[in-house]
């Protein structure tokens, strides 16, 4: 095992940036993953630290040494890629092996290691089947396998259950996270899929446009987004953003108020921010009570309802110009709500609904910067009447 660092490493290809002024400071046993869209540089920040790239300028470190000059053979590094490539010709046992015996390593100590990666792995009695005898997630076992015999002190993982169908995917989520907690090694991971960020990580490193925005744990990352990126990125669905401006009363934009007193965020009135509140902390009137801080009602629209199993999708607007989107929720007069399966609610339909005051975000519209996690109302507006809370503007 071993730390990981990154010491302003710049990688450019001509006149493009591909990863930008980038600090990292992995500890030794961490799982860390750089989750971002795709183009964001969080490949080229994986392979910078494997080696497969030299950096334009920068320091990349592992354990004591450094390792920005040495080829990815002298790194102590293992790397698993989104292709297996697993030789079609050789067993289990010769692809598992391939790399020790290419380093003369005894017969019997390539024995042992391959039995012990073998369990890991969950591959005992497998050792003479051929790669197209097995499963995908059988044969990325066995990619995995061949890493592990290696003894790296850091696995460099770059998406290697993209190719995965979505049940299997979530299965081998779980077998990475096991073999985690036994290998007890760091492991570095490259994904764009935020589910296995969120649920495999002990850090998420989140990438936009070579830069980094955020290291956190998961939940601080979906709770205390350091900015608009990441508070729109991280969770599935996306949280809900309504652009407005600082009164002397709060929040205001056309569709949404929320009362609190600006000078206890240092704001200014007239100030362009951004409010952010995810689905699942916009409530029915009716439920209201279940928001810890809620809101006068407003009201809206159904326009689009998505059944989940688990939960309902409703999108509403406040705008009877807004168009539906299946994918984008952020259109201008519209909101995205989850509510209970159970709940009776029918499109076109119109509707009351509260924010949770506790969970709305503001955001620097201009910087992107978050500005708070949290709303609290003073009281210093509570005699404005109806619009000192949330409503819509008549």
């Amino acid at each position: 095992m071993a730390d990981v660092k990154l010491e302003n490493i710049v990688k450019q290809y001509e006149d493009v940036t591909a990863v930008d002024d980038m600090n990292l400071d992995i500890k030794h046993g961490e799982f860390v993953t750089f989750v971002g869209p795709s183009g964001c540089g969080k490949s080229t920040t994986m392979e910078t630290i494997a080696g497969l790239t030299k950096p334009t300028s920068g320091t990349v470190m592992i354990g004591e040494r450094d390792v920005t000059d040495l080829p990815p053979k002298d790194r102590g590094i293992s790397m698993v890629f989104q292709n297996i490539a697993l030789f079609p010709h050789m067993d289990v046992y010769d692809n598992i092996s391939f790399g020790l015996r290419l380093r003369k390593y005894d017969k019997s100590e390539i024995d042992r290691r391959v039995e012990k990666a073998a369990e890991v792995v969950q591959l005992n009695g497998m050792m003479e089947r051929m790669p197209d005898e097995m499963s995908g997630g059988q044969r990325q076992r066995v990619a995995i396998a061949r890493a592990i015999v290696r003894n790296p002190d850091v696995f460099l993982m770059d998406e290697p259950l993209a190719n995965l169908d979505a049940k299997l995917r979530v299965h081998m989520r779980t077998e990475l996270q096991r073999l985690h907690k036994e290998l007890d090694t760091t492991i570095i991971y490259v994904t764009h899929d935020q589910a296995e960020a969120m649920t495999m990580s002990d850090r998420i490193a989140v990438i936009n446009a070579g830069q980094l925005q955020q290291i956190d744990p998961p939940l601080v990352c979906y709770n205390e987004p350091a900015n608009l990126f990441v508070a729109g990125f991280i969770g599935s669905p996306s949280m809900n953003f309504v652009e407005g401006e600082v009164a002397g009363s709060g929040f205001t934009s056309d569709d949404v108020k929320v009362s609190f007193n600006p000078s206890d965020y240092n704001l200014g009135r007239g100030k362009d921010v951004t409010l952010g509140v995810r689905p699942e902390d916009v409530y029915l009137a009716n439920n209201s009570r279940e928001a810890a801080d809620p809101t006068v009602p407003l009201t809206a629209t159904t326009d689009v309802l998505e059944p989940m199993g688990n939960e309902i999708f409703a999108y509403l607007t406040f705008d009877e110009d807004a168009t539906s989107s299946m994918t984008d929720a952020q259109l201008p007069g519209q909101l995205l709500i989850s509510v209970d399966p159970d709940t009776e609610i029918e499109e076109d339909q119109e509707i009351e609904v509260v924010l949770d005051r506790s969970k709305i975000h503001l955001f620097d519209t201009a910087g992107g910067k978050a500005l708070t996690h949290e709303i609290t109302d003073t009281g210093a507006t509570s005699t404005a009447g109806a619009d000192a809370e949330v409503g819509t503007d008549d």
